[in-house]
């Protein structure tokens, strides 16, 4: 019998190798147990709002009103909507050569473009080129441009931070280069060692493959640590010595949950370091709406910003971009929401800044009750989430409990998490979608679930997991060290 086009074994290898663990396995089950009837709590993506968050005030206005702009016409519309909503609504289909439902430049909207220069250099303290920014469906479109522009073939690595967004990996795969690890150190808050970056370098090379890149996201997913400052100029340095583009996915920039390590975009640490440095290093970082305390992530707006990049290189990104015609142009009036929010002077800035704030403490003390859940279990130790929305715990599994994995056919943690969700509904992401040191495991979770049902939650995970380790240990007390 003959093959056909999308047949199974005629299938792209590329697309068979990549892997998304977040949507995988753990993900296609707990479905099935909601359509089942079980209560499912999904903590294995980052979706606030499908947890319950609340979605802004003024930015859902400003979109309802270009959404629909005869509501503009309307002359009772002042009663409904704060002058300032109808304002930038105005302003935002100016912009556009009809309305929401006309295409855009594949760039995005040059004066939303403007609006992101003018956020970074708030952010940074130096000036920004709109005609290097592109507007991208979410961050994860335009960090797929970008690897898609760079790799050249198997034998083009790019180094990728292990555990990782499985982001990284899927999209490598699919565009047929090489992952290159660098391993995060757990036991030193998941911090980054420069000497494992060089081995890691060295390796690949010895290897025959050629490192093109280096993906640094901060602050982490799923780790949640923060770079400090002096981290970003080590990384900037090695960068500069091994002529690697850097690719700094910052998406989870609002998300800091504690006040040591605060938010530092590294393109400022970049400029702060002066000639040569500043004007040699290829960089492009990432930001979205997805993410921070917004979470509309079924808007998919984001943002890329190139720095250093040669302009027949910018011209060929623009090319790649201009092959899907045009970013989604709601995404895009959101991010513009995003990077220029209401003033002190306006009539929105007091309900904007009380929703946003609530948000923000809600999820530091979320990151707290998760952190100290986690610790409080047998054979369970987990590092601070320092920012970003995940907590990413060691469970040191009993050798009884590899061998019934290895007899049922599953990773150990898979068998974990799994277990876990058939017994709480908690889904989760087990780590070795994300990578991890051999014989290790861990669980990815969010913070997300709503304040209030977290100590139900947690106390839910601490009652499965001691019963597990109870059934799988040979004796008491395993050593959490």
């Amino acid at each position: 019998m003959s093959t056909k086009g999308l047949d199974y074994e005629t299938l792209n290898e590329n697309v068979k190798k990549a892997q998304y663990a977040v949507r995988g396995e753990l993900y296609l089950r707990a479905s099935e147990l909601q359509m089942q009837g079980k209560k499912i709590i999904f903590t294995n993506v980052g979706n606030p709002h499908a947890l319950g968050q609340k979605p802004l005030t003024f930015p859902r206005q400003v979109v309802a009103l270009c959404q629909a702009p005869f509501l503009l016409d309307d002359p009772s519309v002042a009663l409904v909507f704060p002058a300032d909503a109808i304002a930038r609504a105005k302003y935002y289909l100016s912009l556009t050569s009809g309305g929401l439902g006309a295409y855009s430049d594949s760039r995005g909207l040059p004066g939303i473009r403007k609006e992101v220069a003018e956020f970074i250099e708030r952010r940074d303290g130096y000036p920004s080129d709109p005609e290097l920014i592109y507007l991208t469906d979410g961050a994860s479109k335009g960090v797929m441009q970008i690897l898609q522009t760079i790799i050249r073939g198997q034998s083009d690595g790019i180094l990728v931070p292990v555990p990782q967004y499985p982001l990284y990996s899927a999209a490598i795969s699919l565009f047929g280069g090489s992952l290159v690890p660098y391993y995060l150190e757990e036991t030193a808050n998941w911090g980054l060692d420069i000497q494992n970056l060089r081995q890691s370098v060295g390796e690949a090379r010895a290897r025959g493959i050629t490192v093109r890149a280096m993906v640094i996201i901060n602050p982490g997913n799923p780790t949640g640590q923060c770079l400090s400052e002096a981290n970003l100029k080590e990384i900037l340095l090695f960068c500069n010595q091994e002529n690697l583009v850097l690719l700094g996915d910052e998406v989870y920039q609002q998300n800091v949950y504690q006040d040591e390590r605060p938010f530092i975009s590294a393109r400022k640490v970049l400029m702060d370091m002066g000639p040569p440095v500043s004007k040699q290093v290829q960089l492009v970082s990432f930001h979205t709406v997805s993410k921070g305390y917004w979470g509309e992530c079924g808007q998919r707006g984001g943002y890329l910003e190139m720095t250093n990049i040669p302009p027949q290189t910018v011209d060929e990104i623009y090319k790649v971009a201009s092959i899907s015609l045009s970013p989604n142009v709601p995404g895009q009036i959101f991010l513009g929401v995003m990077v220029n929010p209401p003033k002190p002077a306006d009539i929105s800035y007091d309900q904007f800044i009380r929703e946003s704030k609530a948000i923000l403490g809600s999820l530091r003390k979320r990151a707290h009750i998760m952190t100290d859940g986690f610790n409080s279990c047998r054979n369970v130790v987990c590092n601070f989430t320092e920012g970003a929305m995940y907590s990413f715990p060691q469970i040191r599994l009993p050798p009884k409990a590899v061998e019934a994995a290895k007899t049922a056919g599953k990773v150990p943690d898979v068998f974990y998490c799994l277990k876990l969700l058939e017994a709480t509904g908690i889904s989760t992401v087990p780590g070795s979608g994300f990578g991890q040191k051999e014989g290790v495991f861990h669980l990815r979770t969010t913070i997300l679930p709503a304040e209030e049902e977290m100590p139900g939650i947690m106390a839910s995970f601490k009652k499965f997991n001691d019963q597990f380790m109870e059934q799988y240990e040979e004796y008491r007390g395993y050593s959490r060290l």
